[in-house]
């Protein structure tokens, strides 16, 4: 049982071993690569430490149970304690996405509905806004396009976590939040009181922590530059700051004109022109492997309705998992744990029975 173990045992020991040498710490990169991983495997290496142990101390407790009752009792305890040590260590065996510990980017947009639509992205923006304070994380907002009535037409938004551990990362929480995002609700414009439906896209990137990671050419990119402009199309800015950049192998488009001046959203733009172009490495990758079995519920697709917000009934539902509860208000304020833990459970229970098939060929 668990045969694959003791690779990632000894991977965790030479691990150890570069982390402690100062010299790997002149490449920051890598000493973030490396911390990682060795974040990832330590609770790996904590789960079988005590899994062996209660494992071993059932055995030793089965053998004296006969010459003193005492262990006769123990064994039971042990026996109760086995499956969920058995249980923890398996799911932590489970491959994990690359990115899980990474930081990310967040995109949000207004589509169908117009300013209703703009509003309610401003309200998924401000929940997980609330979401990562909760947690302890830091949140930046990159840019913004405002709409006449206060909310965004589509903002881009960094969140950044505090742990190198893929199961406390920002991206392994929040990757599942890519999709449509529904609203059911009575408009502040509407004056007859009738429900209307609209809806906003999330996108969840994961964000490169050097610039060097991913290859980008000078002769790959165009640049245009123009002048920065508000809500309604009034121009904000009488110089050309703001800043368009088109990825030309790939055709990904990003454009800036929040700051002030060019230098500044042009920063700014390849800074999620990388993160775009990471999360386009990946689908090639998992689309070509074949043995990679892609999570249903994971999309960065926009055009997939994954959850519905409904006012009325103070009801939240994900349309991927099942999930529904009537604390909506309590979700646009930041308790998304049990939506989020929802996903997570599935993934993980998808990423188990593709374990087991692949086991059994």
């Amino acid at each position: 049982m668990f045969e694959s173990v003791q690779g990632l045992l000894d991977e965790y020991q030479e691990l150890q071993r570069e982390l402690s040498d100062p010299a790997v710490y002149a490449d920051q990169a890598r000493a973030r690569k490396l911390g990682r991983r060795s974040a990832q495997l330590g609770g790996i290496v904590d789960a079988h430490k005590r899994w062996k142990q209660i494992t071993e101390d059932l055995e030793a407790a089965r053998t004296m149970a006969d010459e003193d009752p005492e262990f006769a009792e123990e064994a039971q305890e042990l026996e109760a304690a086995l499956p969920a040590a058995e249980e923890k260590l398996r799911r932590l065996l489970i491959p994990r996405d690359e990115n899980d510990a990474r930081d990310i980017i967040l995109e949000v947009k207004g589509g169908e509905g117009g300013d209703e639509a703009a509003l309610f992205a401003g309200d998924l923006l401000r929940m997980y806004t609330r979401y990562a304070e909760s947690k302890g994380w830091k949140t930046e907002l990159i840019s913004y396009t405002e709409s006449d009535l206060g909310g965004y037409k589509d903002a881009q938004m960094a969140i950044k976590g505090k742990s190198n551990d893929p199961a406390e990362g920002v991206y392994a929480h929040l990757k599942f939040e890519g999709g449509v995002h529904r609203v059911q609700r009575v408009p502040v414009t509407e004056s007859q009181g009738r429900i209307h439906t609209s809806a906003a896209g999330v996108l969840v990137l994961p964000e490169v922590d050097e610039p060097e990671e991913i290859d980008i050419h000078q002769n790959d990119l165009k640049i245009d530059v123009y002048r920065s402009s508000g809500p309604g199309g009034q121009s904000v800015n009488t110089t050309d700051s703001a800043v368009r950049i088109t990825h030309l192998p790939t055709g990904i488009v990003v454009a800036m004109q929040n700051e002030k001046s060019q230098i500044q959203n042009r920063e700014a733009a390849m800074r999620v022109l990388r993160s775009r172009l990471l999360a386009h490495q990946q689908q090639q990758i998992d689309a070509e492997n074949s043995a990679v079995r892609a999570s249903q519920i994971r999309t960065m697709d926009r055009s997939e309705r994954i959850r519905t917000y409904n006012y009325p009934e103070n009801r939240i539902a994900d349309h991927r998992t099942g999930y529904k509860a009537y604390n909506l208000d309590h979700v646009l304020n930041g308790d998304l744990d049990p939506v989020i833990t929802s996903c997570i459970e599935m993934d993980e229970a998808e990423r188990l029975a593709a374990l087991g098939e692949n086991n059994e060929k």
